[in-house]
């Protein structure tokens, strides 16, 4: 069947029945079991519904989206190691494209082949259930089941187009079963018409599934999750990419539908909307912000004090593990738990591991500090240095937004009771991304328990969601803040994500500033959703590569001491301590002060074409009335 083109690939082996994963589409009629077997009981179709969940799990992984490397390795919140066949420098470098395909040992299902696999999955249950007209469940209580199932179904469609329109932009929404005797001529759909058939089947999901799941169904879609679904691609269909924004060497086939609307950040802000007032069968807000525990409260997610030298409050460890924050604000999320071994991956040589996943200035200098009023400022803003702000010294000479010492493991930080030092030893700062230590002179902290250690087995790490609630306020304030300009309800949305996180508030000067507000919205959605798998997917729909204040900041860069750095994907920097006597930073009787170099990991930025991905050739040959990816042709 690979034979075939990939948008009807996956038919063989795409229905797991049985542990023997038979195939009853691939099967002679006098096999044990037929279509009309299937769908003529409720049990079995139930389990198709679950192997989709499955799949849709395959194809999204929060944590690991290249074997395991996450999408953060070929963004600008981290580098990453040569692991694994140097999966994210083969990215960087450009080292894939139609003819070749995507980098050797990526693939977990996210590509174009895979998603589109996946997705006839679904239209076979959708199609079979009608045609044998599925019965109910017959278990007692559980009136409704079918319905439910057939609501998920339909979400998962829509959801795994919005898989591929996030990566391939223009693509084909399949609706129905397409066969291998069927007539391929396929042709690509404006990403405007994805995103209203990717709504209607969130539409119909939203009718079929409950308000809201606990006990053993929780983590199936509910409503939220398909209000969710409408909101992203909304937004989606709002940013610059899709709406006004100039794409170098545009030749996408619907091009001219990609003016500047402003009816779409209204649709993307009553979409928001409708997530963050979602409701429960009870009236009650279905989502809410995790606000257990006091700042005051450094103990460590298994309770331990004294791990952390009191930088890290247990609300920003238990936001990601209580299940009372993800059963509130968990919008959808397709796994809870990572094994043990992604752990070991990222750890510093000293705990067992090889820090395959490696910070990057770029993403660290993107914290806030406090300043002496009270409210939070970018470290390189014109006020920093009068603050108190020191380069040499960026952890400790202000307070930094509480999140950087839970996401960030630096020179001199505390962790699991033991301080790090990356000038001497197995941890220290290392000259190339082959090496095992860091390169960038960070350490990857968020997720981790302080408790685990690489021997001992059975320790969960918990991934984070797909979508948490903090993404819907960003979206709404800045459909607000587009369509409108600022205000004080924004204001305080924003602030209260904030203030969650024990951080301080925006200044008030934001609130009658459009420009100043959005500046403040994307940093804070890079520092709440840092390594979400949200950053280099934002950085594209944006187009900040060839944004004219990123370039200018690029035709102006002299050094690595010329920061803010330009977010045009073609930089990395890090920090690395130099032994000094007046020094500020204090280890094991040594004095240190930290200076800023470039991390040299061969990242290059291509317009157009690095902002998709490539349709690979075999699939064109197979279906000539599709046409390539700008930049790919």
């Amino acid at each position: 069947m690979k034979s075939r083109l990939f948008i009807v690939a996956g038919l063989a082996g795409c229905l797991s029945l049985f542990n023997a994963c038979d195939d009853y589409l691939d099967r002679a009629p006098d096999d044990k079991i037929t279509e009309q077997q299937v769908f003529t009981r409720y049990e079995k179709v139930d389990e198709l519904v679950t192997d989709l969940y499955a799949n849709a799990k395959a194809a999204n992984k929060p944590l690991i989206y290249f074997n395991h490397f996450g999408l953060a390795s070929i963004s600008d919140e981290c580098s990453a190691s040569s692991h694994e066949q140097s999966i994210p420098h083969q990215f960087h470098v450009g080292n894939y494209g139609p003819l070749q395909g995507m980098p050797n040992n990526s693939d977990a299902g996210q590509y174009w082949n895979g998603l589109y696999s996946k997705i006839r999955k679904a239209n076979i249950i959708l199609e079979g259930v009608e045609k044998y007209n599925t019965p109910d469940n017959p278990q007692d209580g559980r009136t409704g089941d079918l319905k439910r199932r057939i609501g998920e179904v339909y979400f998962m469609r829509g959801y795994l187009h919005y898989l591929i329109l996030r990566a391939y932009g223009e693509a084909v929404f399949m609706d129905h079963v397409v066969n291998p005797d069927d007539d391929m001529a396929f042709q690509k759909e404006s990403f405007h018409s994805m995103v209203e058939k990717i709504c209607a089947d969130a539409d119909v999901a939203y009718e079929h599934v409950d308000s809201w799941n606990g006990g053993q169904y929780f983590g199936r879609v509910d409503k939220g999750a398909c209000l969710g679904l409408k909101a992203i691609v909304r937004w989606m269909a709002a940013t610059p990419m899709w709406n006004g924004g100039n794409l170098p060497n545009d030749k996408r086939v619907f091009q001219n539908e990609y003016g500047y609307d402003a009816k779409r950040w209204e649709a993307a802000k009553q979409a928001a909307k409708a997530v963050l007032e979602c409701r429960k069968d009870d009236g009650s807000l279905r989502y809410r912000l995790y606000s257990k525990y006091d700042q005051d409260d450094f103990r460590d997610i298994d309770g331990k004090t004294g791990m952390n030298n009191q930088k890290v409050q247990q609300r920003l460890w238990q936001m990601f593990y209580d299940m009372e924050s993800i059963q509130e604000e968990w919008v959808w999320f397709v796994t809870r738990d990572k094994d043990t071994g992604w752990s070991g991956d990222i750890l510093p040589p000293s705990q067992g591991g090889h820090a395959r996943q490696r910070p990057l200035q770029e993403q660290v200098d993107e914290y806030e500090y406090v300043g002496p009023d009270g409210y939070g400022y970018p470290i390189y803003g014109s006020r920093a240095k009068a603050d108190g702000y020191d380069d040499e010294n960026p952890y400790e000479s202000v307070k930094r937004d509480p999140r950087f010492y839970r996401d960030i493991r630096y020179h001199g930080s505390w962790y699991g009771g033991t301080q790090l030092n990356t000038a001497v030893g197995n941890d220290a700062v290392s000259g190339s991304y082959l090496d095992q230590a860091s390169h960038t002179g960070y350490y990857l902290r968020k997720y981790f328990k302080d408790g685990w250690n690489r021997n001992m087995g059975g320790h969960i790490i918990n991934g984070p969601a797909v979508w948490r609630l903090p993404a819907f306020v960003y979206i709404y304030c800045e459909a607000v803040n587009e369509t409108s300009g600022p205000n004080d309800e924004i204001y305080k949305l924003i602030n209260e994500v904030r203030a969650r996180s024990f951080m301080a508030p925006m200044p008030p000067t934001v609130k009658t500033d459009k420009k100043l507000m959005n500046e403040y919205i994307q940093r804070e959605r890079r520092v709440e959703l840092f390594y979400e798998n949200d950053r280099y997917w934002h950085s594209r729909l944006y187009l900040e590569p060839d944004d004219s204040e990123q370039l200018a900041l690029e035709a102006a860069y002299k050094d690595a001491n010329s920061y803010p750095y330009p977010k045009t994907q073609r930089f990395s920097h890090g920090m690395k301590p130099v032994e000094d006597a007046n020094g500020k930073i204090e280890i094991g009787g040594k004095h240190y002060k930290m200076v800023r170099f470039v991390v040299e990991d061969g990242r290059i930025f291509n317009s157009p074409r690095s902002y998709f991905w490539p349709i690979l050739q075999e699939e064109l040959k197979r279906c000539p009335t599709l046409v390539q990816n700008p930049g790919w042709e």
